[in-house]
């Protein structure tokens, strides 16, 4: 019985026959078998037995100076034999060397290679098999090189889009893009939530789905399965729909007995690479979707339900786990925020006790106070200070005063307790700054920098004199001019300060 070659082949990258072929310094030329631009091999193994097969493992080029020929072979099945054992083994092609035991290949040979259709190559007699073997590594090493970047980079693009705002859309788009296909995310109730890439066609749509629906019903103990290649998160199958033959599911953060969500994916060509790729992005949205029903999420539901049963958020701060607790307000760069994405940001900031209001602006997020929230990407924060739960309403307001003033100063993230702000922080820098050049426009740097001097040493005219190193009455002068260029009465507080936060700015 022919072995399988899913457990057969070994675990290396493929290489494709006609790039061996292609190799000037070997010099391999094709005279059997069909067309080797479908063909790969996983490796090069080299044997004068009759009957190779107990020697195999799948997937490779079988290299043979016929040796082992006898000298009737011709007239006999033997060809017939050793071709059809190798095919059985599930090798991928013959190499036969020419020199110096045969001139040329046997033509029973080649036509049992056309019969049983496996490529049959001949070595020509200045290229050694360990020539052969070493372009085979060396192209294996290059293509497992090209797999890991490409594996790599796919990784660190696949979390740049979960630190988006709109994390589980770009996680789909990101996903779609690295595999050439379609990625789709299902609800618990196996409705389609959001999808990315080219259409696959209503069969395989539905064939996909119905494979997210087996997933989804088997569940999942942890996330990191996934990565693991666990079978009960995984369903895949191949499909003959139009333009798609790989269609692959993966359970979402689930736990067993329970349906959770799922994420489908479906490809016209599976390459290697693919399912490693695919494996982090779930694991990626099932952090976004939503976190497991554990002993944590049912201190918290025993919490809230204390809470709206009467009982003093001090009583239900420990079943939190923390004593002290800080308030964060997050602003999207693109409101309205969606429920993903608010879970996304708690899960960055440390704490899954998130909030959006009804207007979808704005995220609260209850956490831990030795978890120090840190600037998001795509986000304005504003933090409390750290309080006890009896306090909660006062770090809130805290939290909405602190992202008021990084919305207004255009900050990542402002704390409630820092510097207190200024009135020109309270405005945006580039206008400020083009507010105070206009307005100052008229004046000389020297004028400019005897206002200055005046306004900062309260309007005395010996002080600035002795600042400046003039006499007293060119400040006056000076003071003068200035008025005349702006045309403002420098004795008006108002003007005087406006004119200080403009010579600040410059």
């Amino acid at each position: 019985m022919p072995p399988d070659p899913s457990t057969t082949v070994p675990p290396t990258p493929p290489v494709a026959l006609s790039e061996l072929l292609a190799r000037e310094d070997l010099a391999l030329r094709q005279i059997a078998g069909p067309d080797a631009s479908g063909v790969v091999v996983h490796g090069a193994h080299t044997s004068e037995m009759s009957d190779p097969y107990p020697y195999l493992l799948g997937g490779e080029l079988l290299l043979t100076a016929g040796v082992h020929i006898p000298e009737a072979a011709g007239s006999g099945t033997y060809f017939d034999d050793y071709v059809s054992r190798v095919v059985a083994a599930g090798g991928a092609a013959l190499g036969f060397g020419l020199a110096p035991v045969h001139d040329t290949v046997p033509r029973a040979l080649v036509a049992a290679c056309e019969a049983y259709e496996l490529p049959l190559l001949e070595v020509p007699p200045d290229t050694t098999f360990a020539g052969v073997a070493r372009a085979v590594w060396q192209l294996m090493a290059r293509a497992r090189h090209a797999e890991l970047r490409r594996v790599t980079e796919a990784h660190q693009s696949l979390a740049a889009a979960a630190a988006r705002p709109d994390p589980v859309p770009s996680v789909l788009r990101r996903l779609a893009q690295r595999l050439g296909g379609r990625a789709v995310l299902y609800g618990p109730e196996g409705t389609q939530l959001a999808g990315a890439g080219r259409d696959m066609g209503a069969t395989a749509a539905a064939r996909l789905a119905d494979l997210a629906g087996v997933v989804r019903a088997r569940g999942m103990t942890t996330a990191t399965d996934a990565v693991g290649g666990t079978d009960a998160a995984v369903a895949e199958e191949t499909t003959p729909a139009p333009g798609v033959t790989h269609l692959t599911a993966y359970a979402l953060g689930a736990t067993p007995g329970q349906e959770g969500y799922a994420l489908g994916v479906a490809v016209a060509r599976r390459d290697p690479g693919d399912h490693t790729i695919a494996s982090v992005a779930a694991v990626l949205l099932s952090l976004l979707t939503g976190e497991q029903l554990s002993g944590a999420a049912s201190a918290r539901s025993s919490a809230l339900v204390r809470l709206l049963l009467g009982a003093a958020p001090d009583e239900v701060a420990p079943l939190l786990g923390a004593e002290r607790w800080l308030v964060a307000h997050g602003r999207p760069q693109a409101p309205p925020v969606d429920p993903a994405a608010a879970s996304a940001l708690g899960a960055a900031l440390g704490s899954p006790l998130v909030d959006a209001d009804a207007t979808g602006e704005v995220v609260r997020v209850l956490v831990p106070a030795d978890r120090e929230p840190t600037a998001r990407p795509g986000w304005t924060l504003g933090v409390s200070a750290a309080v006890p739960a009896s306090e909660w309403p006062a770090a809130d307001a805290q939290a909405a005063r602190a992202l008021a003033r990084a919305r207004a100063t255009r900050a990542p993230l402002v704390r409630h307790g820092g510097a207190a702000p200024s009135l020109t922080d309270l405005l945006p820098p580039a206008e400020a700054d083009a507010h105070a050049r206009a307005l100052l426009a008229p004046l000389s740097p020297a004028l400019a920098e005897t206002l200055r001097a005046w306004l900062s040493l309260h309007g005395s005219w010996d002080r600035t004199a002795v600042a400046l190193s003039v006499h007293r009455n060119t400040v006056r002068q000076r003071i003068a001019r200035c008025a005349a260029l702006l045309e403002r009465d420098l004795d008006d507080p108002d003007v005087r300060m406006e004119l200080w936060f403009a010579l600040r700015r410059r």
